[in-house]
């Protein structure tokens, strides 16, 4: 099996290859490709006869789903579920920062306790799009002794959740928002899923409820949102994505009393590349002996 990386050269991801037992080769005479470097408007470059598999960098395809390049044909994998425990490590994070209003704390200036305070343990937390992500963070939640439901795709219950809906139940996200303490949006952005969190379903939410968004900033209408933290609608949002990104310098989100943001940082970089790596040489073992691919893309769908 010969495997391009690239456009851009890693040398992590080229040990990952050999580690996996293949050999590292020009484009041309590649059949797998690791994309790595560059956006998918170049891969009309590298996409050429005998070619097999491409293995993406990202969990979130967005971007190649709008560029257009995915196809039927050929197999695409992504690394949706490499950064899973990074990112539920993150989620848990500014989950406990809302419950015990760390945020409003860390910007006083004068000694007051602030109102609102309250204790994960034994509250309930929804998980809309309970995949990779959402599985880690059921398993930390353990000690919390925490009421979990959860949505995702197919509907098939989720180990851990008292409850699953399957994405395309309306009624049942709208239970999940009405009963959630915590509500954390992990889906992938794709059309069915734009601004899923919208005027109504903030208004569905408790009063006392925090939002927590590690997915795209797609999912959360922002003004929306806005307004529901200025009437006080909800206890509170974390965000770690939002829409627009990067939030431009004076947006009402920063400083708002009732909301914490992250700069897209649940996934630092620095501990991105061993996690990427590892699922490199994963698959590509996997596509050596045959066997199914992890990550694997549904065109159709979009992730």
């Amino acid at each position: 099996m010969k495997v391009h990386v690239g456009p851009v050269s890693q040398p992590d991801l080229e040990a990952a290859v050999v580690a996996a037992g293949a050999e590292l080769s020009s484009a041309e005479d590649a059949n797998a490709l690791v994309w790595f470097g560059a956006e998918p408007n170049r891969f009309a470059e590298y996409d050429r006869p005998g070619l097999e598999w491409v293995q993406l960098p990202s969990a979130g395809i967005e971007s190649w789903v709008a560029s257009g390049v995915l196809r039927e044909d050929l197999t695409f994998t992504s690394a949706a579920g490499t950064f899973a425990q990074t990112v539920a490590e993150h989620t848990l994070g500014l989950m406990l920062s809302g419950a015990r209003q760390l945020a409003a704390m860390a910007r006083a200036t004068t000694w007051q306790r602030p109102e609102g305070m309250r204790s994960l343990t034994g509250s309930t937390v929804g998980i809309i799009g309970a995949g990779g992500i959402g599985k880690a963070l059921i398993e930390m939640l353990r000690p919390f002794q925490v009421r979990v439901l959860a949505v995702n795709r197919s509907g098939k219950p989720v180990l851990g959740a008292e409850r699953t809906w399957p994405a395309d139940d309306a009624d049942g996200t709208r239970e999940l928002l009405a009963q959630s303490d915590f509500v954390v949006v992990a889906a992938p952005a794709t059309s069915a899923t734009s601004k899923l969190v919208d005027a109504a379903a903030l208004e569905t939410m408790k009063s006392d409820a925090w939002l927590i968004n590690i997915a795209r900033g797609s999912l959360v209408d922002t003004d929306a949102l806005v307004e529901a933290l200025d009437a006080g609608r909800i206890g509170g949002a974390a965000l770690d994505v939002t829409d627009p990104e990067p939030l431009l310098d004076g947006h009402p989100l920063f400083g708002h009393p009732r909301a914490l943001i992250s700069p897209h940082t649940a996934n630092p970089p620095h501990l991105q590349m061993p996690a990427l790596a590892r699922r490199v040489e994963e698959n590509v073992r996997r596509h050596i002996a045959g066997q199914p691919l992890l990550g694997l893309v549904d065109v159709t769908a979009g992730y």
